[in-house]
């Protein structure tokens, strides 16, 4: 059996982020760390988009850059100019390489390729068991989600960010390469939070997403008959599909990291780092991983790492008025976009705003919603 300081079970982008830091630290020099996925991370399963107004340590994994975005929905639209910020997309093998690459090279470094089956704690030791081996840590992170806790409770809703994309290629320019679409509610909601995402590559080349905020999933063939619909509007009649993706990401303020113990820490959407009122996991993760790697520095106590902010309760009120009232969505994030200021919604997102700053985002949504959500919820501490 080999023994290691720290295993990774699950090798996602909480997981790889974290590894890759604690390389470029050089302060895990000495430390034996196991990688354990099923997956090989070498294909280009999802895609990721953040906005960001400095570079970062990604830039190597970033494909295309937008300073523009466009809000809409049946009524109006808005260009959203985002300076200082900029819109970044990163493709899922990009990244990959960039960590593997690196990871690759580490001698303290290993990756398995192999199904976790089992993980044991005791006072002592925690053992891990895959398809053919075991190993022993001193030390877990665990990111390989576990739905059982949430959906065995009522008291925090869950809700579901659920989207099917295709990457085009057209035979006549079409898309504007400057500017994403940041939210579409164009599309008939049907009693949902639906909209499109686009994200143009060239004037002959996006990616398109139908996207639902909602309790339940869609037939394959639904997503793709309202992609098909949303193309056929866009006036594009000769088209080829280059890729597919497919992605479902648990919007919830479930308190994951209560089922973290001194020495085994659930990270990534295991452990509720998925920011829970919009999906986005990029840059959140990134924030995370990076507390992780100076918690991982100074303390010993996993049960320690979270802390709870005002910003967790903002998201809980949002999702609370989308488990009861579904249909809403559209018209709460169309009065923040067309009221509100985008570099401080994008701020207040990035839960970098005061208090005033926070009243000053709030205040633009419908107000009846916010304040029976207000009102339920302290019935339900």
């Amino acid at each position: 059996m080999k023994q290691y300081d720290y295993i990774f079970t699950g090798a996602g982008l909480s997981a790889l982020m974290t590894v890759y830091k604690m390389v470029v630290s050089g302060k895990f020099q000495n430390k034996r760390i196991l990688l354990l996925d099923e997956n090989a991370k070498q294909t280009n399963d999802r895609t990721w988009c953040f906005w960001a107004e400095a570079s970062s340590i990604w830039e190597p994994s970033i494909s295309k850059k937008w300073n523009s975005a466009l809000f809409a929905n049946a009524d109006f639209q808005k260009n959203l100019e985002l300076y200082p910020y900029l819109y970044n997309k990163v493709q899922g093998l990009d990244f990959y390489n960039q960590v593997l690459d690196l990871i690759a090279k580490q001698k303290n470094i290993d990756f398995v390729q192999e199904k976790v089956l089992e993980i044991e704690e005791s006072e002592t030791i925690i053992l891990v068991k895959s398809e053919t081996q075991s190993f022993s840590c001193s030390r877990l992170l665990n990111s390989i989600y576990n739905p059982n806790g949430v959906n065995r409770q009522s008291k925090y809703p869950l809700l579901q960010q659920h989207f099917v994309g295709w990457f085009i290629q057209t035979e006549t320019p079409v898309f504007n390469p400057e500017q994403a679409t940041f939210m579409d509610f164009s599309v008939a909601q049907k009693g949902n939070t639906r909209f499109m995402y686009v994200l143009p590559v060239s004037e002959t080349e996006a990616l398109l997403e139908y996207t639902l905020f909602s309790k339940e999933l869609l037939s394959k063939q639904e997503y793709e008959t309202e992609i098909e619909n949303y193309i056929q509007k866009l006036g594009i009649s000769q088209y080829q599909i280059i890729e597919k993706e497919t992605g479902n990401i648990p919007m919830t303020c479930y308190p994951f990291w209560k089922h973290n113990t001194q020495n085994v820490i659930n990270i990534g959407t295991a452990g509720g780092w998925t920011k829970a009122s919009t999906g986005y996991t990029f840059k959140n993760s990134d924030k995370k991983s990076t507390e992780l790697l100076s918690f991982l520095e100074t303390q010993t106590d996993f049960r320690k790492f979270h802390k709870k902010t005002k910003f967790w309760f903002y998201d809980l009120l949002l999702l609370d008025i989308l488990d009861q009232k579904n249909e809403t969505g559209a018209a709460i994030f169309s009065a923040l976009f067309q009221k509100g200021n985008t570099q401080l919604i994008f701020k207040f997102l990035d839960e970098e705003t005061s208090f005033w700053q926070d009243l000053q985002v709030i205040w633009k949504c419908p107000k009846g919603l916010f304040i029976k959500a207000l009102l339920g919820r302290l019935f339900r501490f």
